[in-house]
C-alpha cells in the first residue's frame, strides 16, 4: 500500500510538471489587428485595412486609381522583386482562399499560362507562369507566386513577383515581410470577396504612389 501511494504521488507530480512544461505557441502573422501581442510596440504605416511594418530594402508603394483616387493595392518593392498585397472580406471561420485559388488557376489557364499548387510556409499556394510580350516585341515568361491566408473574417492575398517568385528557396525574407502584415477587418458588413478598403497614409507619412 505504501508503495502504491508513493507511485500515485509521483505520477501526480510528474503530470503537474509536464503540464507546466507545455508551451503555448505564439501567434504568428499575418495578424488580425485584435490579435497583436499585448507588448507590441512596432510603428506601422496605417493604410486602413492593412498596417505595414517597415522592411529594410523594401519600399512601400500604393496603386491608386487615377480617377477615383481610391487605393487599389499595396506593393512592397525591392531591387529584385515585389509583393502586391490585397485584403478581402471573408465569412467567419470560412476558407475563402480555397475558392479564390481555384478561380486564379482557371484564369491563368484561360490566358495560356499555368498555375501549380504547392505547400509553402502559409499553406497551399500557387506557383504561376504566364507568357508576356515586352515593348520591343520579344516574349518571355513572367513568374509569380500567389499566397492566400485565411484570417478572422478576412483573407490576405499576397502576390510575389520577380526573383522571390522564381527562386522559392531564397524567398524567406520576402515571406517574413508577409508574416509581419496586420489586417484590420472592421465591424462593417461586407459581401464575401469584397476588397477591404485601403486609404492613403497621413500627410506626414506620404509614400510613393502609382496611378492606375
Amino acid at each position: 500500500m505504501k508503495f502504491r501511494r508513493k507511485s500515485a504521488e509521483l505520477a501526480e507530480s510528474e503530470a503537474a510538471a509536464a503540464a507546466d512544461a507545455v508551451e503555448v505557441e505564439p501567434v504568428t502573422g499575418p495578424y488580425d489587428v485584435d490579435d497583436l501581442p499585448a507588448d507590441d510596440d512596432v510603428q506601422r504605416l496605417d493604410l486602413g485595412s492593412l498596417l505595414i511594418e517597415p522592411v529594410a530594402d523594401l519600399e512601400v508603394r500604393l496603386q491608386v486609381d487615377e480617377d477615383s483616387e481610391e487605393v487599389q493595392a499595396v506593393v512592397l518593392a525591392g531591387a529584385e522583386g515585389a509583393i502586391e498585397l490585397r485584403a478581402f472580406a471573408a465569412p467567419r471561420g470560412g476558407d475563402l482562399w480555397s475558392n479564390v485559388r481555384t478561380k486564379i488557376a482557371a484564369d491563368y489557364a484561360q490566358r495560356g499560362g499555368t498555375a501549380t499548387e504547392r505547400e509553402g510556409r502559409f499553406g497551399t499556394e500557387l506557383v504561376c507562369a504566364l507568357t508576356v510580350t515586352a515593348p520591343d516585341g520579344r516574349t518571355g515568361t513572367q513568374p509569380s507566386r500567389v499566397i492566400g491566408v485565411n484570417g478572422e473574417r478576412w483573407m490576405l492575398r499576397a502576390t510575389l513577383l520577380g526573383r522571390p517568385a522564381a527562386e522559392i528557396d531564397g524567398a524567406g525574407a520576402w515571406e517574413d515581410a508577409i508574416e509581419r502584415v496586420v489586417v484590420r477587418r472592421g465591424a462593417q458588413a461586407m459581401p464575401v470577396g469584397a476588397e477591404l478598403p485601403l486609404t492613403l497614409p497621413p500627410q506626414e507619412q506620404l509614400i510613393e504612389r502609382t496611378d492606375a
